[in-house]
């Protein structure tokens, strides 16, 4: 199917919580094999797994060890070629995280990198000398708190991290480190991958001069939680450089038929602009998503300028957008605040993103309605989470284990005490006890699945949004015969909103009855109905 990926809906499994088929308590490929018919059933059409590379361990994959290797944490490579052909078998495709912008302290070229100043890796990395003072030779800071930089007592230098100090920044300026990164990502498409999640896509390249950032201008006299968000990040990452390496990388891709790739862009500040540039032009990367959404921010015009936002700054290219996953606060937990019924925001998240134009990913265990799970100091496992504490608990709580069966300490996922803890509030959502049954959370993501499936607008129609006010959150997809209207009420008191040019047929929809020109929308109310020719919204 060509272009396979637009319109398309990834499942991001976390393989360390996703089911555990040896009894050690951590998930494994094996135990995903297992499961991937719960996938398909779902309804998706491809499943990303985050890093099952070789790796240490200090960020749970994302300090990767060895790159054509993995993890025996997590089985050996026949397992990994196994998941791929039962995911093949059953229509999935399968896209894996590549974490390319560092590697882990123990990887073989930083080892030798390190060694001296005059090795064949010794520009592998990025070494810089100390100012005469002996401080960094910048102001650029860890996104995992303190400086980005870490004294090596060998080489007398400082190396850049731009992350934990156990992840050291690759020289993307080095041609060598690019030939060796599209050597690795080669093998895995030769074995069969359908793409790639490019993790930190816009941090591989910094300035050449290490020039100082300058100050983020806020509103907030305070400082930040995390103090990196009080610097532009002009200079320590988003540098112009990186886009002839996305080229470099997308004729690599574009050698093996029907490949993907889908960028992390991890900027709060220019996030759009970036999403578009990096996606332009169809030599780049074929999608990309940033935290915009991942955010606490939800309102019907904050949705709407993401989307128009996007589009405008590059209309040939195309966004990805997600509500969840494994580096933020669940969703349903992160807007409890516009709902008194968690699962009634779960489902209208679920229609709301599910109606969005571009490509979704849905996060493990969204699909039945978790919420963020409550971490105690003694639980934590995640080095954020230290550091920042407890103003920031780290991701420890969206990372808990699926909930697959009730009855039991573990929920089905491991036999053994597993490495983060399964808690009753999330144990109670279990997958055996919502399949099937009516108005469960996850029997509404799989008829939304199959709605947004069996409706070329819902994947292919442009969007046309409408000038409601807020809480109001109203658009349509496409034109014509087949096109969708969709609309949102996204707070806790009910609302009439007045609609003509629709019909609520067998679309998806809660509290919502739509009569004489009225839509009444309950509490966390919505519908998505059938609509042709002169459609109009007011509210």
């Amino acid at each position: 199917m060509k272009n396979w990926w637009r319109g398309a809906v990834t499942y991001q499994i976390y393989p360390r919580s996703f089911q555990d088929s040896n009894g050690d308590g951590i998930g494994d490929l094996p135990g995903i094999t297992s499961r991937l018919q719960y996938a398909a059933d779902l309804g998706v059409d491809a499943i990303w797994l985050s890093p099952i590379f070789t790796s240490p361990m200090a960020d749970m994959g994302y300090d990767v060890s060895d790159y054509k290797g993995i993890d025996p944490l997590f089985g050996t490579l026949e397992d990994f070629d196994k998941l791929v052909a039962r995911a093949h078998e059953l229509g999935l495709k399968v896209i894996v995280d590549q974490v390319i912008s560092h590697t882990s302290d123990k990887h073989p070229w930083f080892l030798e990198s390190r060694s001296s100043k005059d090795n064949a890796k010794a520009d592998w990395y990025v070494w810089a000398e100390t100012k005469r003072d002996g401080t960094p030779p910048t102001n650029w800071l860890s996104t995992f708190g303190g400086p980005a930089w870490e004294w090596d007592t060998t080489r007398r230098q400082y190396y850049l991290h731009n992350f934990l100090a156990s992840q050291p920044d690759l020289n993307f300026h080095n041609f060598a480190v690019q030939d060796a990164l599209i050597d690795t990502m080669r093998f895995w498409l030769e074995r069969g991958v359908d793409g790639f999640r490019m993790d930190t896509v816009n941090y591989y390249f910094h300035d050449k001069m290490l020039r100082d950032n300058p100050a983020h201008e806020r509103n907030d006299p305070r400082p930040e939680v995390n103090p990196i968000e009080m610097q532009y990040h002009m200079f320590s990452k988003n540098r112009p450089e990186n886009l002839a390496f996305l080229e470099r990388f997308r004729a690599l891709l574009d050698e093996f038929p029907e490949r993907t790739s889908v960028g992390e862009l991890g900027d709060s500040q220019r996030a759009t602009e970036l999403m578009a540039q990096y996606t332009a032009g169809g030599n780049r990367l074929h999608s990309a998503y940033s935290f915009d959404m991942l955010s606490p921010n939800f309102s019907a015009g904050f949705f709407r300028s993401r989307i128009e936002g996007f589009f405008k700054a590059a209309p040939d290219a195309w966004p990805g957008w997600s509500f969840s996953n494994h580096d933020v606060q669940r969703h349903v937990t992160r807007w409890k605040g516009y709902s008194d019924d968690q699962a009634a925001l779960a489902k209208l998240a679920a229609a709301m993103l599910l109606s969005f134009e571009g490509s979704i990913y849905l996060y493990q265990g969204e699909e039945l309605g978790l919420a963020e799970t409550d971490i105690e100091y003694h639980e934590l496992t995640d080095p954020p989470g230290f550091k920042f504490w407890p103003e920031y608990k780290g991701r420890d709580g969206c990372r808990t284990p699926m909930v697959w069966t009730g009855g039991n300490d573990y929920a089905g996922f491991s036999t053994v005490k597993p490495w983060l803890p399964v808690k009753a509030p999330q144990a109670f959502l279990n997958v055996a006890g919502q399949a099937g049954k009516a108005g469960s959370v996850l029997e509404f993501y799989k008829a939304m699945l199959a709605f947004r499936k069996s409706r070329v607008a819902m994947v292919e129609g442009r969007s046309r949004f409408f000038d409601t006010r807020e809480p109001v959150f109203a658009f349509q997809r496409g034109t014509g015969k087949g096109a969708v209207l969709a609309v949102f009420n996204l707070s806790k008191d009910a609302l009439n909103v007045g609609v003509s040019g629709a019909s609520m047929g067998k679309g998806p929809s809660q509290n919502a009855v739509l009569a004489g020109g009225k839509l009444d929308l309950g509490p966390n109310g919505f519908a998505v109905m059938d609509c042709s020719g002169e459609v109009s919204v007011g509210y």
